[in-house]
């Protein structure tokens, strides 16, 4: 089976972002990692690799800067065999329906070269914007169906079954293959790689796209967005709680409905 996970690398969302001068998220000293939901994609398509024991093959595809290389190399130690970057300046700023779109055209790139992609696994949304778009959008542009919120997957005989979460739990959907998957959470997490694994990533080659990739007249990048970001806010700080601490608890209630009376919360 030809597996392709896409991938995009995000500032690590265990540290405070903050907006720069210019008013736009000061990143540039943040590190970079793989989007979480991206890690847990690729651990879902590794997993069905090895269960189906034969000569799958994964490759890791990434839209972003040439730093991104870092992300690729880790993902290529956990699971990834191959691996390509799509890079170049005229990508900066693209919106969902840019990055799909150059998605599309650099699968067609390495399907000319790979053969068909048999299942494209994607994270269900990105943990820097958390749109939940890209992966839809290059179901569409492909013509492919697609399964979103998935947390399990089998594949045989052409056609892909998905456990698919949902509000009320989650149910099971079938598609036929080629297909797009949306990657929620799933009940285990990503491996870790091991120091062979490593080593063994570092040796491996990344392979570089740049725009010449595009079909001619497309049209991505900020010049080409969609959508325009007019102001970014940063959500705003929570005042201190008040703690009240009477006698006894009657006397803290009271008191707690007396300040609420006088802030007019009470009538």
């Amino acid at each position: 089976m030809n597996i392709l996970v896409c991938i995009k690398q995000v500032p690590d969302d265990s540290i405070e972002v903050h907006l720069g001068a210019d008013g736009t998220p000061a990143i540039a000293d943040i590190t970079k990692v793989v989007n979480a939901f991206d890690t847990y994609a690729l651990e879902m398509a590794t997993r069905l690799k090895e269960n189906l024991g034969d000569d799958s093959q994964i490759t890791v595809l990434c839209v972003g800067p040439d730093e991104a290389k870092n992300s690729l190399k880790n993902c290529l130690a956990v699971g990834g065999d191959f691996a390509t970057l799509a890079c170049d300046a005229a990508f900066d700023g693209s919106d969902s329906l840019g990055v799909a779109t150059i998605l599309k055209d650099a699968i067609a790139k390495l399907e000319a070269e790979k053969g068909a992609f048999d299942l494209i696994f994607t994270g269900k949304e990105a943990t820097d914007a958390a749109l939940g778009q890209t992966g839809i959008i290059l179901a569409d542009l492909l013509g492919d169906g697609v399964i979103t919120n998935v947390i399990d997957i089998q594949a045989a005989d052409g056609k892909a079954t998905a456990k698919q979460e949902t509000e009320e739990g989650y149910r099971t959907v079938v598609s036929a293959t080629p297909c797009v998957l949306t990657v929620s959470k799933p009940e285990y997490e990503p491996r870790y790689p091991t120091i062979k694994n490593k080593m063994a990533a570092r040796k491996k080659p990344i392979d570089t796209l740049a725009a010449d990739l595009l079909a001619e007249g497309t049209d991505v990048g900020a010049d080409g967005s969609k959508v325009i970001t007019l102001k970014v806010y940063e959500p705003p700080k929570k005042e201190a709680g008040v703690t009240i601490q009477e006698e006894t608890d009657e006397d803290s209630a009271l008191k707690a409905i007396a300040m609420m009376v006088e802030a007019k919360v009470l009538g």
